[in-house]
């Protein structure tokens, strides 16, 4: 049963990334969920090891990008090389060709790579030339951003974030689970007692993705997601307070958002109906990086999250 498979799956992650249950929750209902990720959080917070742990453990393969200001579309995607011997141009595939990417401080390549990757994230493709070229069905990227250094980097447009499914913030783990990092690093330094899982294959994933998407989402609950937007986008209906921290609010795709990470989480949770807490557990990851604030909100230091959890608790719960 895939449920059973995907529940080993996020123990033998717990394993692995200690103190980050929210990482490793969310980056299996993007999985299921068939969307992308944009982490943030400070360096060391194991963005890498996670990516990594989870191509271990299922039926794919990795690559890490790290981005750079002087990073060219073509070192994404490939380009077209000439060969000599039949003068003809071939296509060499670039590293976007993996099933799990880690696009590593995606604010520090220009908008021309950010560009060509959220094109590969919205399309399933990339275009070289006149030609564009399918990429594995399997896809999923996690891309990071330092919110410690500004120096140097090309922020995302907030359209551009509209494409990432959603938006988690990391923050430093607690005293004692850094001890228990401490000691997991030193047994993996002796190769002692390090768990290990049967790799899921790549048809158990999609199978996930199928019943997943078969949960029963009540028609109240269904309206409940569209009242939070339309919350976001009417804020005056509401509220003043609220209407006098949000300039704009989320598009349709985070209706959509909304629906598909309370699917996964139900079906994670081994439930066969959606909640309102797994709407409500799921609302500030879809909604943060959609939200574009007002200067009035940005001046009283509120900040995103302070806003999403003011929206759900004025918008009623059925």
């Amino acid at each position: 049963m895939p449920l059973s498979r995907f529940q080993s799956l996020r123990a033998y992650l717990d394993q692995l990334i200690l103190g980050q249950p929210a990482l490793t929750e969310n980056l299996l209902i993007a999985l299921i969920a068939d969307g992308h990720l944009l982490v943030e959080g400070p360096p060391g917070l194991a963005k890498t090891r996670a990516v990594k742990a989870l191509c271990d453990a299922i039926e794919g393969d990795f690559h890490r990008i790290q981005f750079t200001p002087d990073l060219l579309p073509a070192d994404l995607t490939g380009t077209d090389i000439y060969r000599a011997q039949t003068a003809t141009f071939e296509f060499e595939s670039g590293p976007i060709f993996h099933n799990l990417i880690l696009a590593d401080e995606i604010n520090r390549a220009p908008a021309k790579v950010q560009s060509a990757l959220l094109e590969a994230m919205a399309e399933g493709q990339v275009t070289v030339g006149k030609n564009s070229y399918k990429l594995p069905e399997l896809f999923l990227v996690m891309a990071t951003q330092n919110p410690l250094e500004n120096e140097g980097t090309y922020p995302l447009p907030e359209a551009q974030l509209d494409r990432f499914l959603m938006h988690l913030n990391l923050d430093y783990p607690s005293a004692e689970t850094e001890l228990e990092i401490l000691r997991l690093s030193r047994n993996e330094a002796l190769h002692a007692g390090l768990p290990s899982i049967e790799a899921i294959s790549q048809d158990e994933i999609f199978t996930a993705r199928t019943e997943a998407l078969k949960i029963y989402l009540a028609d109240t609950l269904e309206q409940y997601i569209v009242d939070i937007v339309m919350a976001s986008r009417q804020p005056e209906k509401y509220s003043d307070e609220l209407a006098s921290f949000l300039d704009y609010g989320v598009s349709p795709r985070a209706t959509q958002s909304l629906e598909r990470c309370a699917r996964a989480r139900a079906w994670l949770n081994d439930r066969d109906f959606v909640t309102p807490e797994d709407i409500q557990a799921v609302a500030p990851n879809v909604l943060r990086h959609r939200l574009l604030l007002s200067y009035h909100a940005q001046a009283q230091g509120v900040s995103r999250d302070q806003v999403i959890n003011h929206i759900l608790s004025l918008v009623a719960v059925p």
